[in-house]
Protein backbone atom coordinates (compact mmCIF):
# COMPACT_ATOMS: atom_id res chain seq x y z
CA UNK A 1 0.00 0.00 0.00
CA UNK A 2 1.07 3.51 -0.69
CA UNK A 3 -0.31 7.09 -0.70
CA UNK A 4 -0.28 9.46 -3.62
CA UNK A 5 -0.14 12.94 -1.95
CA UNK A 6 -0.44 15.28 -5.10
CA UNK A 7 -4.03 16.52 -4.96
CA UNK A 8 -6.17 15.25 -8.57
CA UNK A 9 -8.93 17.15 -9.61
CA UNK A 10 -11.78 17.18 -11.23
CA UNK A 11 -14.00 19.88 -13.07
CA UNK A 12 -15.81 21.41 -10.28
CA UNK A 13 -12.11 22.19 -8.68
CA UNK A 14 -11.11 24.47 -11.46
CA UNK A 15 -12.01 27.69 -13.55
CA UNK A 16 -10.25 28.22 -17.24
CA UNK A 17 -8.42 32.18 -16.53
CA UNK A 18 -9.77 34.61 -19.26
CA UNK A 19 -6.87 35.59 -21.84
CA UNK A 20 -6.36 38.86 -23.87
CA UNK A 21 -8.02 38.12 -27.15
CA UNK A 22 -8.18 39.37 -31.19
CA UNK A 23 -11.19 37.62 -31.25
CA UNK A 24 -14.44 39.85 -31.94
CA UNK A 25 -17.00 37.63 -31.83
CA UNK A 26 -17.80 33.85 -31.28
CA UNK A 27 -18.52 33.17 -35.28
CA UNK A 28 -14.95 33.37 -35.82
CA UNK A 29 -14.09 30.31 -33.64
CA UNK A 30 -13.54 26.67 -35.87
CA UNK A 31 -14.48 23.73 -33.66
CA UNK A 32 -14.28 22.02 -36.74
CA UNK A 33 -10.18 19.26 -36.16
CA UNK A 34 -9.00 16.84 -38.35
CA UNK A 35 -7.10 13.84 -36.61
CA UNK A 36 -4.89 11.38 -38.58
CA UNK A 37 -4.87 7.93 -36.43
CA UNK A 38 -1.90 5.82 -35.40
CA UNK A 39 -2.12 2.89 -37.06
CA UNK A 40 -5.52 3.10 -39.18
CA UNK A 41 -4.96 4.75 -42.62
CA UNK A 42 -8.09 6.63 -41.89
CA UNK A 43 -8.17 10.39 -41.21
CA UNK A 44 -11.36 12.31 -39.54
CA UNK A 45 -12.84 15.97 -39.69
CA UNK A 46 -15.83 16.95 -37.99
CA UNK A 47 -16.37 18.63 -34.32
CA UNK A 48 -15.19 15.71 -31.73
CA UNK A 49 -17.65 15.82 -29.38
CA UNK A 50 -19.23 12.30 -28.76
CA UNK A 51 -22.59 10.81 -27.77
CA UNK A 52 -21.37 7.81 -25.44
CA UNK A 53 -22.54 4.32 -26.64
CA UNK A 54 -25.51 3.70 -23.86
CA UNK A 55 -29.14 2.92 -25.27
CA UNK A 56 -30.50 6.26 -23.85
CA UNK A 57 -28.08 7.96 -25.37
CA UNK A 58 -26.35 6.44 -28.63
CA UNK A 59 -29.01 5.98 -30.43
CA UNK A 60 -29.78 5.98 -34.58
CA UNK A 61 -31.92 8.43 -34.01
CA UNK A 62 -29.54 10.89 -32.47
CA UNK A 63 -26.27 9.38 -35.05
CA UNK A 64 -28.85 10.65 -37.53
CA UNK A 65 -28.97 14.36 -35.94
CA UNK A 66 -25.45 14.07 -35.10
CA UNK A 67 -23.93 13.28 -38.17
CA UNK A 68 -25.59 15.93 -40.01
CA UNK A 69 -23.79 18.52 -37.67
CA UNK A 70 -20.37 16.38 -38.44
CA UNK A 71 -20.47 15.03 -34.55
CA UNK A 72 -19.82 11.55 -33.85
CA UNK A 73 -22.14 8.79 -32.12
CA UNK A 74 -20.72 5.83 -30.27
CA UNK A 75 -23.67 3.38 -31.19
CA UNK A 76 -24.60 1.85 -28.24
CA UNK A 77 -23.63 -2.38 -28.47
CA UNK A 78 -28.02 -3.99 -28.23
CA UNK A 79 -29.15 -3.10 -31.97
CA UNK A 80 -29.58 -6.46 -33.72
CA UNK A 81 -28.02 -6.83 -37.22
CA UNK A 82 -31.74 -6.16 -38.95
CA UNK A 83 -31.36 -3.10 -36.57
CA UNK A 84 -28.32 -1.80 -38.42
CA UNK A 85 -28.91 -2.81 -42.05
CA UNK A 86 -32.19 -0.86 -41.50
CA UNK A 87 -30.50 1.92 -40.44
CA UNK A 88 -27.73 1.67 -42.91
CA UNK A 89 -30.08 1.80 -45.50
CA UNK A 90 -31.75 4.90 -44.99
CA UNK A 91 -27.95 6.91 -43.95
CA UNK A 92 -27.27 9.92 -46.00
CA UNK A 93 -23.99 9.43 -47.97
CA UNK A 94 -20.62 10.40 -45.40
CA UNK A 95 -22.55 9.84 -41.98
CA UNK A 96 -20.66 6.17 -41.84
CA UNK A 97 -17.34 9.04 -41.13
CA UNK A 98 -19.31 10.12 -37.75
CA UNK A 99 -20.41 6.50 -36.28
CA UNK A 100 -19.06 3.95 -34.36
CA UNK A 101 -20.13 -0.04 -34.12
CA UNK A 102 -19.35 -0.61 -30.05
CA UNK A 103 -18.84 -4.29 -29.18
CA UNK A 104 -18.00 -6.08 -26.09
CA UNK A 105 -15.50 -8.40 -25.93
CA UNK A 106 -17.21 -11.66 -25.74
CA UNK A 107 -17.16 -14.07 -28.27
CA UNK A 108 -20.46 -13.35 -28.91
CA UNK A 109 -19.42 -9.62 -29.20
CA UNK A 110 -17.24 -10.60 -31.72
CA UNK A 111 -19.13 -12.95 -34.11
CA UNK A 112 -21.47 -9.85 -34.13
CA UNK A 113 -18.89 -7.48 -35.45
CA UNK A 114 -17.89 -9.35 -37.49
CA UNK A 115 -21.40 -9.74 -39.05
CA UNK A 116 -21.71 -6.41 -39.29
CA UNK A 117 -18.96 -5.47 -40.89
CA UNK A 118 -19.22 -8.50 -43.61
CA UNK A 119 -22.25 -6.67 -44.52
CA UNK A 120 -21.35 -2.97 -43.93
CA UNK A 121 -17.67 -2.81 -44.63
CA UNK A 122 -18.22 1.09 -44.90
CA UNK A 123 -18.36 1.41 -41.34
CA UNK A 124 -14.73 2.53 -40.02
CA UNK A 125 -14.93 2.93 -36.31
CA UNK A 126 -15.03 0.29 -33.48
CA UNK A 127 -15.50 1.46 -29.92
CA UNK A 128 -14.26 -1.80 -28.07
CA UNK A 129 -16.04 -0.68 -24.66
CA UNK A 130 -15.23 -2.44 -21.03
CA UNK A 131 -15.87 -0.98 -17.83
CA UNK A 132 -12.34 -2.14 -16.81
CA UNK A 133 -9.91 -1.45 -19.55
CA UNK A 134 -7.07 -2.69 -17.25
CA UNK A 135 -7.57 -6.48 -17.78
CA UNK A 136 -5.23 -8.48 -19.49
CA UNK A 137 -7.88 -10.06 -21.53
CA UNK A 138 -8.90 -6.60 -22.37
CA UNK A 139 -5.58 -6.02 -23.75
CA UNK A 140 -5.55 -9.29 -25.62
CA UNK A 141 -9.10 -8.23 -27.30
CA UNK A 142 -7.93 -5.04 -28.76
CA UNK A 143 -4.50 -6.68 -30.01
CA UNK A 144 -6.76 -9.47 -31.70
CA UNK A 145 -9.41 -6.73 -33.15
CA UNK A 146 -6.64 -4.79 -34.46
CA UNK A 147 -4.99 -8.06 -36.46
CA UNK A 148 -8.41 -8.07 -37.59
CA UNK A 149 -9.56 -5.11 -39.09
CA UNK A 150 -5.76 -3.42 -39.93
CA UNK A 151 -7.82 -0.54 -41.90
CA UNK A 152 -10.45 0.27 -39.18
CA UNK A 153 -10.55 2.56 -35.99
CA UNK A 154 -10.36 1.31 -33.29
CA UNK A 155 -11.49 3.12 -29.96
CA UNK A 156 -10.56 1.17 -26.40
CA UNK A 157 -10.79 1.73 -23.10
CA UNK A 158 -12.12 2.52 -20.29
CA UNK A 159 -8.98 3.67 -18.07
CA UNK A 160 -7.65 6.39 -16.68
CA UNK A 161 -3.70 6.42 -15.91
CA UNK A 162 -0.65 6.91 -18.83
CA UNK A 163 0.34 3.30 -18.63
CA UNK A 164 -2.34 1.82 -19.04
CA UNK A 165 -2.85 4.19 -22.37
CA UNK A 166 0.23 3.44 -23.38
CA UNK A 167 -0.65 0.15 -23.20
CA UNK A 168 -3.55 0.00 -25.02
CA UNK A 169 -2.28 2.20 -27.67
CA UNK A 170 0.92 -0.58 -28.48
CA UNK A 171 -1.69 -3.13 -28.72
CA UNK A 172 -3.03 -1.76 -31.54
CA UNK A 173 -6.21 0.90 -30.26
CA UNK A 174 -5.82 4.52 -32.47
CA UNK A 175 -8.03 6.49 -29.56
CA UNK A 176 -8.36 5.55 -26.03
CA UNK A 177 -11.10 6.37 -23.60
CA UNK A 178 -10.51 7.90 -20.33
CA UNK A 179 -12.86 7.65 -17.39
CA UNK A 180 -13.44 5.53 -14.39
CA UNK A 181 -16.76 6.51 -11.94
CA UNK A 182 -17.31 10.26 -13.36
CA UNK A 183 -20.17 9.55 -14.89
CA UNK A 184 -23.72 11.36 -13.62
CA UNK A 185 -25.46 7.52 -13.33
CA UNK A 186 -22.05 5.55 -12.62
CA UNK A 187 -21.71 4.40 -9.06
CA UNK A 188 -18.51 2.81 -9.51
CA UNK A 189 -16.41 5.05 -7.50
CA UNK A 190 -18.98 4.16 -4.52
CA UNK A 191 -19.33 0.56 -5.05
CA UNK A 192 -16.06 -0.19 -5.22
CA UNK A 193 -13.91 2.58 -3.78
CA UNK A 194 -11.91 2.93 -7.43
CA UNK A 195 -11.47 5.66 -9.32
CA UNK A 196 -9.78 9.09 -10.82
CA UNK A 197 -10.89 12.85 -11.07
CA UNK A 198 -11.74 13.47 -14.38
CA UNK A 199 -9.65 16.37 -15.29
CA UNK A 200 -6.36 14.97 -13.67
CA UNK A 201 -7.15 11.81 -15.61
CA UNK A 202 -7.07 13.54 -19.16
CA UNK A 203 -4.41 15.55 -18.12
CA UNK A 204 -2.41 12.10 -17.39
CA UNK A 205 -3.52 9.93 -20.52
CA UNK A 206 -3.24 12.99 -22.97
CA UNK A 207 0.40 13.86 -22.55
CA UNK A 208 1.31 9.23 -22.94
CA UNK A 209 -1.23 9.23 -25.69
CA UNK A 210 0.09 12.32 -27.78
CA UNK A 211 3.63 11.41 -27.31
CA UNK A 212 2.82 8.12 -29.06
CA UNK A 213 0.81 10.32 -31.81
CA UNK A 214 -2.65 8.25 -29.83
CA UNK A 215 -5.61 10.06 -29.10
CA UNK A 216 -7.72 10.44 -26.28
CA UNK A 217 -11.80 10.68 -25.39
CA UNK A 218 -12.45 12.55 -22.06
CA UNK A 219 -15.73 10.19 -20.88
CA UNK A 220 -18.09 11.23 -17.89
CA UNK A 221 -18.25 14.18 -15.74
CA UNK A 222 -19.80 16.86 -18.22
CA UNK A 223 -22.70 18.36 -16.26
CA UNK A 224 -22.22 21.55 -18.34
CA UNK A 225 -20.84 23.07 -21.36
CA UNK A 226 -18.01 25.15 -19.17
CA UNK A 227 -17.21 21.47 -18.24
CA UNK A 228 -16.57 20.24 -21.77
CA UNK A 229 -14.39 23.24 -22.41
CA UNK A 230 -12.35 22.39 -19.12
CA UNK A 231 -11.70 18.63 -21.04
CA UNK A 232 -10.64 20.34 -24.46
CA UNK A 233 -8.84 22.62 -22.31
CA UNK A 234 -6.76 19.77 -20.09
CA UNK A 235 -6.06 17.91 -23.41
CA UNK A 236 -9.01 15.81 -24.63
CA UNK A 237 -9.55 15.12 -28.22
CA UNK A 238 -12.33 13.77 -27.59
CA UNK A 239 -15.06 14.61 -25.53
CA UNK A 240 -17.85 11.99 -25.14
CA UNK A 241 -21.52 12.81 -23.40
CA UNK A 242 -24.33 10.95 -21.42
CA UNK A 243 -26.32 12.68 -19.37
CA UNK A 244 -26.20 16.12 -21.29
CA UNK A 245 -27.93 13.63 -24.17
CA UNK A 246 -30.27 12.04 -22.30
CA UNK A 247 -33.83 13.12 -22.07
CA UNK A 248 -34.51 14.20 -25.87
CA UNK A 249 -36.67 12.52 -28.73
CA UNK A 250 -33.47 10.95 -30.00
CA UNK A 251 -32.12 9.75 -26.99
CA UNK A 252 -34.40 6.28 -26.37
CA UNK A 253 -35.06 5.56 -22.99
CA UNK A 254 -39.04 5.04 -21.71
CA UNK A 255 -41.53 8.17 -21.43
CA UNK A 256 -42.95 8.44 -17.92
CA UNK A 257 -45.38 11.09 -16.85
CA UNK A 258 -45.23 12.52 -13.40
CA UNK A 259 -47.82 15.09 -11.99
CA UNK A 260 -48.55 15.67 -16.13
CA UNK A 261 -45.06 16.27 -16.73
CA UNK A 262 -42.90 14.06 -18.99
CA UNK A 263 -39.73 12.55 -18.13
CA UNK A 264 -37.48 9.81 -19.81
CA UNK A 265 -35.77 7.06 -17.68
CA UNK A 266 -32.20 7.28 -18.13
CA UNK A 267 -29.50 4.46 -17.14
CA UNK A 268 -26.12 3.18 -16.64
CA UNK A 269 -25.20 0.31 -18.61
CA UNK A 270 -23.74 -1.07 -15.29
CA UNK A 271 -27.14 -1.52 -13.38
CA UNK A 272 -29.59 -3.36 -12.46
CA UNK A 273 -32.43 -1.78 -15.04
CA UNK A 274 -29.49 -2.05 -17.85
CA UNK A 275 -28.46 -5.99 -16.80
CA UNK A 276 -31.84 -7.36 -16.34
CA UNK A 277 -33.15 -5.70 -20.05
CA UNK A 278 -30.04 -6.88 -22.23
CA UNK A 279 -28.43 -10.50 -19.81
CA UNK A 280 -31.31 -11.36 -18.17
CA UNK A 281 -30.51 -9.46 -14.84
CA UNK A 282 -27.66 -8.61 -12.49
CA UNK A 283 -25.17 -11.72 -12.34
CA UNK A 284 -24.79 -13.52 -8.50
CA UNK A 285 -20.77 -12.40 -8.59
CA UNK A 286 -21.51 -8.98 -9.26
CA UNK A 287 -23.11 -5.90 -7.95
CA UNK A 288 -24.89 -3.47 -10.27
CA UNK A 289 -22.45 0.01 -10.62
CA UNK A 290 -25.16 2.57 -12.24
CA UNK A 291 -28.09 4.65 -11.41
CA UNK A 292 -31.63 4.66 -12.92
CA UNK A 293 -33.06 8.10 -13.03
CA UNK A 294 -35.44 10.32 -14.93
CA UNK A 295 -34.57 13.15 -16.80
CA UNK A 296 -37.21 15.86 -17.41
CA UNK A 297 -37.85 15.37 -21.21
CA UNK A 298 -36.06 17.99 -22.92
CA UNK A 299 -37.17 18.17 -26.59
CA UNK A 300 -35.33 17.98 -29.61
CA UNK A 301 -31.41 17.41 -29.28
CA UNK A 302 -30.77 20.58 -31.49
CA UNK A 303 -31.50 22.79 -28.93
CA UNK A 304 -28.76 21.33 -26.74
CA UNK A 305 -26.52 21.30 -29.10
CA UNK A 306 -26.94 24.53 -30.04
CA UNK A 307 -25.71 25.28 -25.99
CA UNK A 308 -23.26 23.21 -25.94
CA UNK A 309 -21.43 24.59 -29.20
CA UNK A 310 -22.12 27.98 -28.62
CA UNK A 311 -20.64 27.99 -24.91
CA UNK A 312 -17.24 25.81 -26.37
CA UNK A 313 -17.26 28.81 -28.67
CA UNK A 314 -17.46 31.31 -26.12
CA UNK A 315 -14.82 29.61 -23.87
CA UNK A 316 -12.52 29.93 -27.34
CA UNK A 317 -12.95 33.98 -27.27
CA UNK A 318 -12.25 34.54 -23.77
CA UNK A 319 -8.83 32.74 -24.05
CA UNK A 320 -8.41 33.94 -27.54
CA UNK A 321 -8.47 30.51 -29.12
CA UNK A 322 -9.67 30.70 -32.94
CA UNK A 323 -9.93 26.86 -33.43
CA UNK A 324 -10.64 24.66 -31.20
CA UNK A 325 -7.11 22.72 -31.43
CA UNK A 326 -5.43 25.87 -29.61
CA UNK A 327 -7.70 25.38 -26.85
CA UNK A 328 -5.47 23.55 -24.72
CA UNK A 329 -2.39 26.01 -25.50
CA UNK A 330 -4.47 28.94 -24.37
CA UNK A 331 -5.79 26.82 -21.44
CA UNK A 332 -4.55 28.09 -17.74
CA UNK A 333 -6.53 26.50 -14.83
CA UNK A 334 -7.20 28.20 -11.92
CA UNK A 335 -7.88 26.29 -8.46
CA UNK A 336 -11.08 27.45 -7.15
CA UNK A 337 -13.69 27.00 -4.29
CA UNK A 338 -16.79 27.89 -5.99
CA UNK A 339 -18.28 27.77 -9.23
CA UNK A 340 -21.29 29.90 -9.45
CA UNK A 341 -23.66 32.41 -7.66
CA UNK A 342 -26.39 29.66 -6.75
CA UNK A 343 -28.57 32.02 -5.05
CA UNK A 344 -31.52 31.52 -7.21
CA UNK A 345 -30.63 27.62 -8.02
CA UNK A 346 -34.13 25.62 -8.09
Amino acid sequence: MRIEYDIKLGFKDVMIRPKRSTLKSRSEVSLDREFKFLHSPISWEGIPIMAANMDTVGTFEMAKVLSSKKLFTAIHKHYALDDWNLFLAHLPEHAENYIAVSTGISKHDSNKLAKIFEIHPQLQFICIDVANGYSEHFVHFVKRTREQYPEKVIIAGNVVTGEMVEELLLAGADIVKVGIGPGSVCTTRVKTGVGYPQLSAIIECADAAHGLGGQIISDGGCASPGDIAKAFGAGADFVMLGGMLAGHDESGGEIIEKNGKPFRKFYGMSSSTAMEKHVGGVAEYRASEGKTVEVPYKGSVENTLQDILGGLRSTCTYVGASRLKELTKRTTFIRVNEQENQVYSS
